[in-house]
């Protein structure tokens, strides 16, 4: 398989840096942030569309790494009702797409959004275990009137620039498991529009991340490492674990857009995001790159690091060396 790392947990330092790190790691492939939840310190979007800087310009910045560009990333809320987050997140998308046509990077990843329960509403609202009529009624308008009509323009656009647009399945979106994926493309008919297959947040729904990469099949486009460890608070809290709480401004809390920003994670938690390795041992990760081998033996894996007990560059070693010997394993 080919290997990289999103390079958001690099954002401090600058693209040639962030790539020479990546190449100390035995890694290959850069994925790139484009807009949505995060700025974009290594792609200059803007200066990219206008013409200011050329697509030759920014690809130099490669040159003699060793290290590729392993699709962009623009995560965000499309779909979001406050005219400060969904209208921005949107068009971050759009421009996402035509930066990687120019560029010839061929997979931008994303999540579907998530829309308000009915018209006029001013909060995304993610129903699940819908056993009450209502929540049928309002996820048919979330469905028919929001999120269809935006995400057929979006794969008609993608297929324009020659782009496939990799959902990751996450909860607080319309598309967060298998189902509703596959749901999304059936109901858009589209062509250019699939999963990056992110399983830590498969984990702790208890969905198999191999079994939905087989489940899905050729409608998985592009893959994530990032592992989730489920805690002995579980029995307790659950997965649904809704203790978190307010960061102090003052303590700089990331943004999400507008007025919106990241909640403190619980410290007591039932479930945490840890470096590749740590949730799940080498035999799942070999598994998991054997699944994703059966549907494209060229896709990109590139390492996700959200792991709170290490530093960047030390998280980031443990699950490159997991990553390595998993696919070591494949031969």
């Amino acid at each position: 398989m080919k290997l990289g790392v999103y390079t958001a947990i690099l954002h401090d330092k600058p693209l040639r840096e962030a790539l020479e790190v990546i190449a100390s790691l035995g890694l290959t492939g850069a994925e790139i942030n484009a807009g949505g939840f995060l700025p974009t310190p290594h792609l200059p979007v803007a200066a990219l569309l206008s013409g200011e800087v050329s697509p030759q310009q920014y690809l130099s910045t490669f040159d003699g790494t060793g290290v590729a560009i392993a699709g962009l990333n623009c995560n965000g809320n499309p779909l979001h009702p406050d005219p400060e987050v969904g209208p921005e997140d949107a068009d971050d998308l759009r421009n996402a797409i035509r930066v990687a046509g120019l560029l010839g990077v061929d997979r931008v990843v994303t999540m579907s959004g998530l829309p308000q329960a009915h018209p006029g509403g001013r909060w995304p609202a993610w129903h699940v275990n819908t056993w009450d009529s209502g929540y049928l009624d309002s996820l048919e308008y979330q469905w028919d009137e929001v999120a269809v009509p935006f995400w057929t323009e979006i794969d008609a656009l993608a297929r324009e620039h020659g782009v496939k647009v990799a959902i990751e399945m996450h909860p607080q979106n319309l598309v967060f498991n298998p189902p509703t994926l596959r749901r999304l493309i059936e109901r858009t008919g589209a062509t250019n529009v699939g999963a990056e297959m992110d399983p830590s947040h498969l984990f702790w729904q208890g969905i198999d991340p191999v079994a939905a990469i087989e489940w899905l099949g050729p409608l998985v486009f592009h893959a994530a490492a990032k592992d989730t460890r489920i805690n002995d608070n579980c029995a307790i809290y659950g997965v649904l674990d809704e203790r978190f709480t307010r960061i102090p401004l003052s303590e700089n809390p990331t943004g999400l857009g507008g007025r919106h920003v990241v909640n403190r994670w619980p410290e007591d938690s039932a479930w945490n995001f840890v470096a590749v390795g740590r949730g799940h041992d080498v035999d799942f990760w070999a598994r998991f790159l054997a699944a994703l081998s059966r549907v494209d033996p060229g896709m990109w894996v590139n390492i996700e690091y959200e792991d709170v007990a290490f530093g960047p560059l030390e998280g980031l070693q443990v699950a490159a060396q997991t990553l390595k010997m998993a696919d070591a394993a494949l031969v």
